[in-house]
């Protein structure tokens, strides 16, 4: 039974119409790279031929910016595909943004009508959401968000997995179709920040309009001036609009809610015992959400109350494996084909891809088309979100990797990669291929205009040199075609950020002390 929270008063909104943050451009400094970065193979393979896929993309949000621009798994589908080409191989270039001198990944990049990068990068005196300029990397605007109290958590313990396995802050943000970006702070205030022209010419960040959802989500929360506070603290994983325009937003201890933006009226409900890690996607039908123990679809009340229009428990295993951020699944979930969602659960030996019909009629016991086992024995996570397009499901194997600690000196993960196929009657899924390739923790995306999937990759070295790859591998066969070394030393290391491509053919990559930018120079 869900434990309701309703809350019927009208929070009011804060409209701030004053510079926040604004900076000059300057041209981005370089990541440094670790010694050894001479003495490994600066490209392997060849250039691919565009060989773009049949097939429809996932429907237009109508609250989003356009599919591929829009958030950390493209489109509120959670497809990952992007509409435009990626780099084919033609003589690539790396270029590269140190962000902070401790920390500075970037972990979801958008991008506006103009072209330029919108995106949350960790520091650790808190997120800030930055402007880039999509070719220099160069900072013209940036917004601080308030510090989590990970941070404090994991100073005062000495354990930084508190902030590496921490979701929520501003991590998870989408674009609006305003070009607006929308994020839920560790304040638990839901942020509505545009980025307009200033006075002097340069771009700035402004709060149009910011919800405060305290009244529905425990805040007591370690700061430096209350390490150990007594209380419940909850912090906001996640948020995204659904097809009314409602902003929709979970916690990590199993809470669900909504925000009219017209109103300010929140509502949420609560799991009891759920914890939810992961983003969360959205179609006509319905919003998706994947817990720790099952995976929901919700539909909102006519007063904006998230309701269950079904729950599937899925295997969740006895424990967390190395390679995950909880015990269950670490897939956001993807809305893909023809009514179809897709997951991965935790089982404890080897790990399965689960396809169900999300629809609200389906018969009992007819949900779930299909569970199928991947990557071997005792050695099969993932924490990263599917790949979907028409009937195809790629996913990779994560296991092994924790933190960037896990991969130094040389180490590096069991990794692969695979594609599953759901029949086009709907009686079951194939696998089509495996692949070997070694990606410790990357967001993986598709270019459905090239056909090459990017994964970012890492391989074992005996002399220990960490050297960092992205890898383009052929959706249709698995075939790794090429790979380029963007640097060497934990400083690359993705750490669970995405790749994201960008309109012009650019793939970005946040890195542990920024982001990272790869395009043909042919």
């Amino acid at each position: 039974m869900l434990s309701r929270a309703l809350n019927c008063a009208v929070l009011p909104v804060v409209v701030a119409f004053t510079v926040l943050s604004t900076t000059a451009p300057t041209r981005a400094e370089e990541i440094p790279k670790a010694p050894g970065h001479r003495l490994v193979s600066h490209y392997d393979g060849s250039p691919a031929a565009p060989a773009p896929l049949p097939g429809e993309a996932p429907p237009q949000h109508p609250f989003l910016a356009p599919n591929g621009r829009s958030g950390m798994h493209s489109d509120a589908a959670g497809s990952a595909t992007s509409p435009w080409s990626g780099p084919l191989g033609r003589n690539p270039q790396v270029t590269s943004a140190r962000i902070a001198a401790l920390g500075g990944e970037c972990a979801t990049a958008t991008f506006d009508s103009a072209g330029r990068l919108v995106t949350v990068c960790g520091t650790f005196s808190g997120f800030k959401v930055k402007l880039l300029e999509p070719r220099t990397l160069a900072t013209l605007a940036e917004y601080q968000l308030p510090q989590r109290s990970s941070t404090v958590e994991a100073v005062t313990s000495l354990d930084f997995s508190k902030i590496l396995k921490d979701t929520s802050g501003g991590a998870y943000f989408y674009l609006d179709h305003q070009d607006r970006a929308v994020l839920a702070d560790s304040r638990r205030h839901i942020l509505r920040l545009s980025h307009t022209r200033h006075a002097d010419g340069g771009p700035r960040f402004e709060v149009e309009d910011d919800w405060d959802l305290t009244g529905h989500v425990p805040h007591d929360c370690a700061t430096w001036t209350d390490v150990r506070p007594s209380g419940t603290c909850d912090p906001v994983t996640s948020v995204m609009p659904d097809w009314d325009g409602r902003i929709w937003w979970v916690t990590r201890h199993g809470r669900v809610g909504t925000v009219d933006p017209a109103t300010s009226l929140i509502r949420s409900v609560r799991l009891p015992g759920e914890e939810i890690q992961n983003s969360f996607s959205v179609a006509r039908d319905g919003v998706s959400i994947v817990t720790d123990h099952a995976l929901y679809s919700f539909r909102a009340a006519a007063d904006g109350t998230p309701e269950v229009q079904w729950r599937e428990t899925y295997d969740r295993g006895t424990a967390a494996k190395p390679g995950s951020v909880n015990q269950g699944s670490g897939t956001t979930p993807d809305l893909f084909g023809d009514g179809y969602v897709a997951i991965t659960d935790n089982a404890d030996d080897r790990m399965n891809v689960l396809v169900y019909r999300r629809g609200t009629d389906v018969e009992a016991g007819r949900r779930l088309v299909c569970a199928v086992p991947v990557f071997g024995a005792g050695a099969s996570t993932t924490d990263n979100s599917l790949i979907t397009w028409g009937n195809s499901i790629v996913v990779e194997n994560n296991y092994g990797y924790e933190d960037p600690t896990t991969v130094l000196f040389g180490r590096s993960v069991v990794g692969g990669a695979a594609r599953i196929d759901v029949r086009a009657d709907g009686s079951g899924c194939d696998r089509v291929w495996q692949s070997d390739v070694r990606a410790p923790s990357v967001v993986p995306k598709l270019s459905t205009a090239n056909g090459l999937l990017y994964f970012y990759e890492k391989d074992p070295n005996p002399w220990g040199i960490d050297a960092w790859y992205l890898t383009a591998v052929d959706f249709r066969t698995g075939e790794r075609r090429w790979r380029r070394l963007t640097g060497t030393g934990p400083l690359y290391d993705n750490n669970w950020a995405p790749i994201t491509l960008g309109p012009d053919g650019t793939a970005y990559i946040g890195v542990f002390n920024g982001i990272v930018a790869v395009r043909d120079a042919d």
